[in-house]
Order: structure tokens, then sequence, then C-alpha cells
């Protein structure tokens, strides 16, 4: 069997039994293709733990950031997994390789008055009534009533909403359905839009998708909502660089925490397998706590 086609076979493996995404799909497949142009060359099948620490060495060298590193050490551990689970090979060289250590970076954070300032900037531009600031609005509001995944959100079919329902059905990672409550405000953006939508596009309830669009997957890319969001942020008077659908996701997490939601719910909301995940909002809740102690309390300031 050639080396494309072990990771060809991993690949379908992933797709049909782990149901992965697109994205994680074509993640993995850069990840393996990166590995294969970068080593001796030695088979798949023989190459050993020696050859796999003296690639991260060499990636460590180029700068490769420690995430970066764990992830494509992450894939190579499963896809030798896979291999010797196949009876292809007898071991798994990837296995008692050392992660690189990361340094766990709290979010970057929005203020629940800023995520005002955003979402009053884009029903403003919906007020005019044109249709791509209808979607747009209906995107921001969804975002942060939701907490969805950029790429949950984009791909949301037609179907996730239910005529009169204030829930959001969402499949996300792994295949995983979850149901999601929406505010009124979120409902209200979503049916005007979808009303526009239908007055201009009478085969628009019969389409797969919410956010149609002409490109290859069918639906607004991840890429193109994020370039509309850092413009919307702008003229909330918003820098752009602390602006991204993942910021607004966070800022669902911290502001729900914040005003006394149960970790637990959060959790399901934002999909998280492990708990562990969501707990990153608590810290984030301790640090800004700590910097307003810091710089508020009269005991603190120096004399």
């Amino acid at each position: 069997m050639t080396e494309q086609r072990l990771i060809s076979s991993f690949l379908e493996m992933l797709a049909t039994e782990r149901a992965a995404s697109q994205n994680t799909l074509q993640s993995y497949s850069r990840d393996l293709q990166q590995f294969l142009e970068n080593i001796p060359a030695v088979s798949l099948l023989e190459i050993g733990s020696g050859e796999l620490r003296d690639y991260f060495i060499r990636l460590e060298k180029q700068g490769l950031a420690a995430s970066t590193a764990a992830r494509k050490l992450s894939c190579l551990r499963q896809f030798f997994k896979f291999l010797h689970g196949e009876g292809l090979r007898p071991d798994n060289p990837a296995l008692n390789l050392e992660t690189p250590r990361l340094g766990r970076p709290l979010p970057k954070l929005l203020s629940e008055q800023e995520v005002d300032r955003l979402l009053e900037t884009a029903r403003e531009k919906a007020a005019k009534g044109d249709l791509k600031s209808l979607r747009l609005r209906s995107l921001v509001e969804l975002l942060y009533a939701t907490g969805l995944r950029v790429s949950e959100l984009v791909g949301l079919p037609l179907a996730a909403l239910r005529s009169g329902q204030p829930y959001l059905y969402v499949t996300g990672k792994g295949g995983k359905e979850r149901l999601v409550p929406l505010s009124p405000r979120a409902q209200a953006a979503c049916a005007d839009y979808i009303d526009a939508m239908t007055s201009q596009d009478e085969n628009f309830r019969k389409n797969k998708w919410l956010f149609p669009s002409r490109g290859s997957g069918g639906h607004l890319t991840r890429h193109r909502f994020a370039q509309l969001l850092k413009e919307l942020g702008a003229e909330a008077g918003l820098l752009p660089s602390r602006l991204s659908p993942h910021v607004v996701r966070h800022a669902f997490a911290t502001h729900l925490l914040a005003n006394g939601a149960d970790l637990r719910a959060v959790q399901k909301m934002l999909g998280h397998s492990d708990i562990s995940t969501t707990q990153i909002y608590t810290h984030v809740l301790e640090e800004r706590m700590r910097s307003l102690v810091q710089q508020k309390h009269p005991l603190a300031r120096k004399d």
C-alpha cells in the first residue's frame, strides 16, 4: 500500500467512523502531507520514534508555535494508532513522544458594553432593509445569543430553525446534536432575514442552508464572515484586532457565567465534551476581578 493510500485510508476512517468535520479532515491531511514531505526516505510502516523526534525538533527550530506542534503530534499519534490497529504496524512510534508544553493564554474578552455597541451597530445597518445588512445582523445576533463555533454558525441548515420555537438545533463536532436556546432578539433578526430572503428568492425555503452562498461549500464561509464582523466592529468603534467570531463566542460564555449561569449549562450550550475546557472562562472572570481590585481598590494604590 502506498504512503498516500495509507493517509487516504486514515482520513476515510475519520470521516465514516468518527464523523470528523471537513475542517478537521483538511487540517489532518495538511499535517500528514507536510510530515511526509519532511521525513527521510523511510516508509510510514517502518519509521521510528527517533525520526519523529527529529522532525519535531526541526519544527521547533523553525519557530513553530507549541500549540501547532501539539496539534501535529496529536494527528500523528492518531494516524499511527490507526496503522497499528489495522495490523499494518507492530507499534505506535508517536505514542511516547513528549507533548510540547503549552502556556494556556486567557481568551480575548469583550465587555458587555462593547458587545452592545456591536449589536446596536448591526441593528442600525439592518434598519435600512438591505439583504446583506439583515443577514449580518442575523449572524451576529445568533453568534452572541448561542455561542456557536463559527463553522457551526455559517453552516447552519435552514431546518435548524423551527417556526415558533425559541431553540436552535445544532450538529457540532463528531456529529453530536445539541439544543441551544435563542433570545427574542436573535429570533426576530432571523425572522426578518428569512422574510427578506424569501421575498427575493421564492425557492429559498427549499434551500439546504440558512446562509447560502455561491461558493463551493454552498454557504457563507468562515473567512468571509470574520471579515464582515471586523468591518462591523470598526464601525462600532472596536479595534479589528480584538474582534473575531471566536472572541464573540468567548464573550457569550464569560458574560453568562458573570451573570450567574451554571457552568454545566454553559458547557452544554458551547458543545464542550470536557468541562475543563469550559472552566477557562472562570479563570477569565477571576483575572478580570483581580485586575479591577488592583486598579480600583484604595489599598492597591501606591503612595
